[in-house]
């Protein structure tokens, strides 16, 4: 996945902005689910963890993770994999209901100034997830993990599906991290920001190819953004702003 989706009680949620209000099945989608789809999905992102952790290992002492001479390759799979995701929490996690799965992301859109406001919200967070960052970086110091460096774009068939990805990767792993699991957690613990850390480590942990450091760093990111969408009640403007980190990192390198 490149570097880069709790919903409290009415009477705790902050008003949300305008034209943003949940509609009726809002609250469908925020009941538990089948116990056994969320514990698969826990088991997969701790299989991911454990991989990761196995690929770090094998890089030692390489600078750089073991993978495939075309990045091309490695996208494809990526991008089977985040779709395959979405599907696997459509049809066994909310049941193969459209309306769920539609209620789950906040609505459809029904004006252009909500498309504005989702996208500037956006915006907003990939910047303060950018001052974030850099600050993380100056406090933490140079990461020792191997490098992912190879697997960034560089000819321009590799970009074109390096921003396939980047969009793949905005809507699945919001709907996944911020939607589904963070909503199915919140209402087993009955704790909405208990949900949200918990979202936020499986989020990290998912990303153990890339080091313990960008672990935790992902994981910072996944606490912005699982806030917002319990504030804004939508995983609209963070699938806006987790597009275009991935897309700005792979290809602007920032």
């Amino acid at each position: 996945m490149p570097d880069t989706v709790y919903a409290p009680s009415p009477a705790a949620m902050p008003s949300p902005v305008a034209g943003s209000s949940p509609s009726p099945g809002h609250a469908e989608a925020a009941q538990a689910g089948p116990l056994r789809p969320l514990l698969i999905l826990i088991a997969f992102f701790l299989a991911m963890a454990l991989g990761g952790v196995l690929a770090q290992r094998q890089a030692e002492p390489s600078t750089a993770l073991p993978l495939p001479a075309h990045p091309a390759v490695v996208y494809f799979w990526l991008i089977v994999m985040e779709w395959g995701l979405v599907l696997y929490v459509w049809k066994v996690g909310l049941g193969r209901r459209w309306s769920s799965l539609q209620e789950l992301i906040g609505g459809r859109w029904r004006s252009w100034r909500e498309v504005a406001a989702d996208a500037g919200l956006g915006v907003l967070m990939w910047g303060a997830w950018s001052l974030v960052s850099r600050a993380w970086e100056s406090w933490a110091g140079p990461d020792s993990a191997a490098s992912i460096g190879s697997l960034l774009p560089q000819r321009p068939h590799e970009i074109a599906l390096w921003i396939a990805l980047s969009l793949s990767a905005g809507f699945s792993e919001e709907l996944v991290f911020r939607g589904y699991l963070q909503k199915q957690l919140q209402a087993r613990t009955g704790s909405a920001p208990l949900a949200v850390l918990l979202q936020a480590a499986l989020f990290g942990v998912s990303h153990g190819y890339q080091g313990v450091q960008r672990c935790l760093r992902i994981a910072v990111y996944g606490l912005l953004f699982g806030g917002v969408a319990a504030w804004r009640r939508s995983l609209r403007p963070g699938m806006v702003a987790h597009a275009w980190t991935d897309i700005a990192s792979g290809i602007f390198r920032f």
